[in-house]
């Protein structure tokens, strides 16, 4: 991958107050962490009792909150996934998290798998789903052509070695397969506003940060294709939270508020919403 300029130099906010860059990558046109933490320390990165995604606890406001929206987001995810008109249904969910996601999804007549890399997640999440959730490694075990569907919510941002991950989720789409991506989107008026305090920049968990033309080009190259786009509005509210206490040191409602309505107003018309779910179909 060939580097050029940074675009924006930020703190870890969340668990180290380590320093990182965000490099525009020449060929795609996403932002790159760097310095990117190796494989043995990237881990550490992870260990804070905030990373919500690995837990159920419902401890705060801003876990509530994201609860509150998980629950919301699950319904119209499965919406989405049942809109689709398929004579077989095995997906897989890719950071499944704790598993709520595959638990609907089961419960909706489809076959699940998962991968999560987080022990105390995936222990929570296969207690929901009668044991079909598996460490990383089993991404290359899955025989090939095994899923009509396969889902990243919010995790191809987070996965290294990004090229070999996309040509592996390849891989393992039957041959009219969808990929369905969701992304936080820089080019969105939350991230333009908040800058370096951009919480879903997220630094350096967030390993790639990417615009719509960048998920384009990075699929394209291994002949798949976006087909659709479909906006997460209430991403720019949660965001926007998070973003006013890195900002402030305290979670202004009334501004995250007013700034991710904002943010979707002005979406609207651009298209460029805090983030983004993408329909990719294996050509």
């Amino acid at each position: 991958m060939t580097k050029s300029k940074a675009y924006i130099s930020l703190k870890d906010h969340s668990v180290s107050s380590d320093y990182f860059e965000l490099l525009v990558n020449e060929e795609f046109g996403f932002l790159e962490t760097y310095p990117q933490p190796s494989a043995d320390k990237l881990p550490e990165y992870y260990k804070s009792e905030d990373y919500i995604s690995h837990t159920d606890s419902k401890r705060n406001l801003m876990e509530k909150v994201y609860h509150v929206i998980r629950y919301i987001s699950l319904k119209r995810k499965m919406k989405l996934l049942n809109s689709f008109q398929l004579e077989e249904k095995n997906l897989l969910d890719v950071g499944c998290g704790t598993g709520d996601f595959l638990q609907i999804t089961q419960q909706n007549n489809w076959t699940v798998s998962g991968i999560e890399l987080n022990e105390a997640a995936r222990q929570i999440a296969n207690s929901k789903t009668n044991n079909s959730v598996y460490n990383i490694e089993q991404l290359l075990e899955f025989p090939k052509h095994s899923f009509d569907v396969i889902t990243l919510w919010h995790v191809l941002e987070h996965l290294p070695n990004l090229e070999e991950h996309v040509s592996i989720l390849k891989s393992l789409l039957k041959e009219n397969g969808t990929l369905i991506i969701a992304v936080p989107n820089y080019k969105s008026f939350d991230a333009k506003y908040y800058k370096n305090f951009w919480a879903a920049f997220d630094a350096p968990r967030h390993l790639w940060h990417f615009n719509q033309e960048s998920i384009s080009k990075l699929f394209s190259k291994v002949n798949m294709k976006v087909v659709e786009t479909h906006p997460m509005k209430f991403d720019s509210y949660y965001v926007s939270l998070l973003s006013e206490k890195y900002k402030s040191g305290w979670m202004n409602i009334f501004n995250a508020f007013r700034i991710g309505f904002t943010s979707n107003i002005k979406a609207k018309r651009s298209g460029e919403y805090s983030s983004l779910i993408y329909i990719i179909e294996n050509c």
